[in-house]
């Protein structure tokens, strides 16, 4: 049997596709979701450093950046109980008493001198401390002050890295000093006595300074230099005479009217003395 002639031809259509392309692809959801990843780090940080303490931060910056230990003094022990790591660099030669000085004394033996005191705190430290114990006693926060309540008005301490600064300073009808002279009145005599007292507790060396208000009127031969230097000295031989040894004090200056305390200068509570714990710098 044969084929129809007017059999119609078959027509096979074959449509090319390229996936991906143009704005039908798929790299922006890998863009994306990078982007979506970061935003979610950096608000996981924020959050974290929101909800952690100062210390608690330093303690992961430094688990993630660790230092090399340094060991200043070691002890008197061998190898790894001496204090030392893999790590340490610089360790100072050990000579078996547990100190850095080769003729260590007994007190030194077992803290050498890397300024550790026997308290168990720095130097420092307990210097801080004994400055701020007195300062406590001069204003009566311990409940034990030394200071009457009439005499403690003229009184003013703060802690400077000087040291112990203790101002005594006039007040309106309550001077220090008779007239415009260097004659104590009766009230610095009894505050030299409580000045020594209180500072009898410490042995830190100490500086004296004297300050004036200044003169309504500027005259041509002023003493204001040589009063300021002449009070000072004035109570320095009183704290002598109330026991204070004399060889702590090792300063003594008079500063005229050149720094008043309050905006007028000719304000009274500009004439004052100024007694300084001076801080060991040794």
């Amino acid at each position: 049997m044969s084929a129809r002639p007017n059999a119609a031809p078959v027509i096979i259509k074959r449509k090319k596709v390229v996936a991906g392309g143009g704005h039908h692809g798929g790299a922006w959801k890998v863009a994306y979701a990078d982007f979506v990843t970061a935003m979610m780090a950096f608000f996981l940080l924020m959050w974290l450093l929101n909800a952690t303490t100062e210390k608690q931060r330093k303690g992961i910056a430094d688990f993630f950046s660790p230092t090399i230990p340094v060991n200043r003094v070691s002890g008197g022990g061998d190898g790894a109980f001496g204090g030392d790591s893999v790590f340490s660099e610089e360790v100072l030669t050990r000579n078996g008493v547990g100190a850095t000085s080769m003729s260590a004394t007994e007190r030194d033996r077992s803290r050498g001198q890397s300024g550790l005191s026997t308290e168990g705190g720095t130097d420092a430290e307990a210097e801080q401390q004994r400055l701020e114990s007195i300062e406590e006693m001069l204003k009566g926060r311990t409940g034990e002050s030394e200071v009457a309540p009439d005499v403690m008005k003229h009184i003013v301490t703060r802690v400077t890295d000087e040291g112990l600064v203790i101002e005594l300073f006039d007040l309106p009808g309550e001077p220090l000093f008779d007239g415009s002279g260097a004659e104590p009145t009766v009230l610095l005599e009894e505050i030299a006595s409580i000045i020594t007292r209180v500072t009898g507790i410490v042995s830190n060396d100490i500086a004296i300074e004297g300050h004036l208000a200044a003169q309504p009127v500027v005259l041509s031969n002023s003493a204001i230099w040589e009063t300021s230097a002449a009070r000072a000295n004035t109570f320095r031989k009183m704290l002598g005479e109330a026991g204070l040894t004399r060889t702590r004090i090792t300063r003594m200056t008079g500063h005229a009217d050149r720094e008043p305390v309050v905006r007028n200068p000719m304000a009274a509570r500009n004439n004052r003395l100024e007694v300084i714990l001076l801080r060991d710098r040794r």
